[in-house]
């Protein structure tokens, strides 16, 4: 008896499918800085306005911590182009005290940028200028959130949190500016994976991380430090406004209803609170051991609560009462 013959899917006519990407989308055509290095290493910045200014300042358009950087380092301006390249963008420091570097030579004046070209501020900052169309920045954007982002909860990862904390740390350090360390971490995490098995537990870190985006300013960063333990610097904020923040955390998690495949899984967490000034405090590495120990201080005392690190007082201001 002869053998059917099945669909031979190596011969099957290729099907016509619709792109959401029109051709003239494809096209080269919207400017951005890429930082390859330093702080926010991955961070995709697209150049919308006719004047963007580099630097570590709070007025800075791309804000980038970095010994080496002055406060409006240099700047990119768009510019009126002959010919039918529309407009061009130019390269400018802006009397910077260790320059811009294009390829390697320094910008004595003004630069006009060229697809791929390297742009080095500071001590190890450095920015690839490109021209690229919408597949372009979604593939980069893709890259840099694999490269910043913790894949379950879709917060920043440790690399990036010690990264940002050790820039933090030196730009609170130089400008006598309050930084903070919260360090956060669910109480008996192993139970519930026992009872609920790993999806479960995996239920409750993304509806955490959910929770707390909801709670944290745009200036913070949350990140998952590793396992159920998670991180946030509150730039800005002194030891007793992270606390408050904790502990307003502390609550919300306590009464949020967490389940999983319609159960009902009981959550609390537990926090430390460490803080810049404070006289044991001379690295990034000194906050986070001592929000690592004052939380851990939190789960012996009982657990579902908040612990601080109190440092000394700031100084009233002149004539204050």
């Amino acid at each position: 008896m002869g053998r059917s013959r099945g669909r031979n899917p190596f011969e099957d006519t290729t099907r016509t499918v619709e792109s959401d990407v029109t051709p003239s989308e494809q096209a080269p055509q919207d400017p951005y800085l890429i930082v390859l290095a330093g702080s926010g290493a991955g961070e995709m910045h697209k150049l919308t306005k006719d004047r963007t200014v580099m630097g570590r300042g709070e007025k800075a358009d791309i804000r980038l911590i970095d010994e080496g950087i002055s406060r409006e380092h240099a700047q990119v301006v768009r510019e009126a182009a002959a010919g039918a390249q529309g407009h061009q963008m130019v390269l400018e420091d802006l009397g910077s005290t260790n320059g811009t570097y294009c390829n390697g030579t320094r910008v004595s004046e003004r630069q006009a940028l060229a697809h791929g070209d390297k742009i080095l501020i500071g001590s190890n900052t450095i920015l690839r200028f490109s021209f690229s169309d919408k597949l372009d920045e979604m593939f980069q954007r893709q890259m840099s959130e694999s490269a910043l982002r913790d894949g379950l909860t879709r917060t920043f990862n440790k690399r990036y949190l010690g990264e940002r904390l050790q820039s933090e740390f030196t730009y609170a350090s130089r400008h006598g500016t309050p930084l903070a360390l919260i360090f956060l971490d669910i109480d008996h995490f192993k139970k519930i994976n026992d009872v609920h098995g790993h999806p479960g537990g995996d239920a409750v870190l993304a509806e955490l991380s959910a929770l707390i985006v909801g709670m944290v300013s745009a200036e913070d960063i949350l990140a998952r430090y590793g396992g159920e333990e998670f991180a946030i610097i509150s730039r800005g904020s002194d030891v007793l406004e992270a606390e408050r923040l904790a502990e307003r955390i502390r609550r919300a998690v306590e009464a949020h209803p967490f389940m999983h495949k319609g159960q009902a899984i009981p959550v609390t967490i537990s926090a430390g609170v460490s803080g810049m000034p404070d006289p044991n405090v001379h690295s990034a590495s000194d906050l986070i051991a001592l929000a690592d120990q004052i939380m851990y201080e939190a789960k012996r005392s009982g657990r579902n609560r908040v612990r601080a690190r109190k440092g000394p007082a700031a100084p009233k201001p002149a004539g204050g009462d």
